[in-house]
This record gives structure tokens, sequence and C-alpha cells, in this order.
């Protein structure tokens, strides 16, 4: 009796093993690539708005320089004495910075 209960389950009834596999493969993609990356974005957002004149920072191109002066989505680096360039925002590198401020308090 119980192998014709196993058959008609597999035939008509609904498989909860591929839901739950499902789900663990999405709480597993959602915690392991999603969350990670909102997190990243965040911080970065969070970096840029933080942004004051004086700080050195790097561009994600790998240029070194300080902030000479800033405005909503512009900055101005000052890369050497006089030679001022102008990047846009979201070129700074919260990485490449955050490693450069962390030499420089060293």
């Amino acid at each position: 009796m119980s192998f014709h209960f196993i058959i008609l389950q597999a035939k008509g009834g609904l498989d909860f093993s591929l839901l739950i596999t499902m789900g663990a493969a999405f709480l597993v993609m959602y915690f392991f690539m999603i969350r990670p990356q909102q997190k990243k974005q965040n911080d970065q957002k969070k970096f840029l708005s933080e942004l004051k004149k004086g700080d050195q920072v790097v561009t994600i191109g790998g240029l070194h320089g300080k902030i000479y002066e800033m405005d909503d989505l512009t900055i101005q680096l000052e890369v050497e004495r006089g030679m001022r360039l102008k990047f846009d925002r979201s070129a700074i590198s919260l990485e490449g910075s955050k490693r450069v401020q962390t030499q420089a308090e060293s």
C-alpha cells in the first residue's frame, strides 16, 4: 500500500523539496552576492558625501591628489602645485582613497 502512495505522490503531488531547494538557492545568492554589493554601493555613496576640501583621494584611474574645490557633481583635484584637474565625483575610488589615508596616518 505504501508503494502506491509514493507513485501517486510523484505523479500528481507538489514536490516541496524542489521549492525548498530553490528557496535555499535564492537565499544563498542574496546573502553572498546581492547584499554585499548593496552594502558596497551604500559605503561608496556615504564616502562621496563625506568628502571635504583638503582630503587626499585616488581616482578610479589611479590619479592621486588633494581636493581643491568641489560642487555637487564635480571635484577639482590638485595633483601638483598649481596643476588642477576636474573629475566627476563618481570617479573617486573608495578603496584607493582609504588606502592612501591609512598610509598617511601611519
